[in-house]
């Protein structure tokens, strides 16, 4: 649970560094859970158990596996085909369902609150390891606001993301930054570059505050405060969950993909939720591709 002062400076300043939130064991139970997946992807390709999820992941990235959507949480925002991969297990459920998490999102956004279908796993490696073209994902972040890469009719919509570190996250090795609100922020535009993302002559990066967070800590945003992450010049692994929660009964901004309530109704058993994803993802693939974004470059700002 926030304090009043905490809550008070969230609302201030869009984000905020929380730690202590994210308990061990069922951190432990995320990892154990990824390991599983892990040793079966790499055994696939070849590749030997290294002792543990990370140091096999390294291995498998060092070969030049594309690894991300194997185990991403979502679908991604490309085609999707009837076989499109991604991972939902059970402490996965369990991490969104945490109730840590679901009561912090409850003083932001109200006591009835839905887990949002906007969500990623983030695991960064090392930048001098990651070739041209990765995927987003494991890159750097550019800056962007989360209303923004959501369909417009979640333009008001109660939302809160809650960054939840599964490794220790500092600037060395490319936590969060942000640039905190001090007055009501606007809608700013984005294109598609690199990644959708703000064009950079539209920010003062010189106010970029740094939110580092031990694992187990979250960084809450505002949908509205711009945001990025900067490369990963370390030698380890940085690693990290984007949850999105929201008040129940407004638009989700992925209207596609299934949600589901966390507090104020009972929320579904993991398996339910898993087919649901797999449910939208035999959709998706059967019909015309539905962009994620709202911006092209037609926009002033993207010449």
């Amino acid at each position: 649970m926030l304090t009043k002062s905490q809550i008070a400076t969230f609302r201030r300043r869009g984000c905020l560094a929380v730690e202590g939130v994210v308990p061990q064991d069922l951190r432990d139970a995320v990892e154990a859970e990824y390991a599983t997946v892990l040793r079966k992807f790499a055994q696939a390709h070849g590749i030997a158990w290294r002792g543990g999820f990370l140091p096999t992941l390294r291995a498998v990235h060092d070969a030049g596996i594309d690894w991300f959507q194997y185990l991403d949480i979502t679908l991604p925002g490309d085609r999707i085909a009837a076989d499109t991969p991604f991972h939902y297990g059970p402490a996965v459920h369990a991490l969104l369902t945490a109730p840590a998490l679901v009561e912090i999102a409850a003083q932001i956004v109200g006591p009835e609150v839905t887990s949002n279908p906007i969500q990623h796993l983030r695991i960064k490696p090392p930048a001098a390891t990651v070739a041209e073209g990765a995927p987003a994902h494991i890159t750097h972040t550019l800056w962007h606001q989360d209303r923004a890469v959501a369909h417009a009719d979640a333009d008001a919509t109660k939302m809160v993301t809650i960054w939840v570190a599964m490794t220790d996250a500092t600037p060395e090795n490319g936590c969060m930054v942000a640039l905190p609100l001090d007055r009501d922020q606007d809608m700013l535009p984005h294109c598609p570059l690199e990644q959708t993302s703000i064009p950079p002559e539209l920010l003062d990066e010189t106010r970029a505050l740094p939110l580092p967070v031990r694992a187990g800590g979250v960084v809450l945003l505002d949908p509205m405060v711009p945001h990025a992450a900067r490369d990963n010049v370390t030698d380890g692994f940085r690693w990290s969950f984007d949850l999105r929660y929201q008040r129940t009964g407004q638009p989700t901004g992925r209207a596609h993909f299934p949600h589901f309530p966390v507090r104020g109704a009972p929320a579904p058993d993991w398996k339910a939720q898993r087919d649901a994803w797999r449910a939208a993802r035999a959709e998706a693939a059967a019909r015309a591709h539905i962009p994620l974004h709202r911006w092209d470059s037609t926009s002033p700002h993207c010449a």
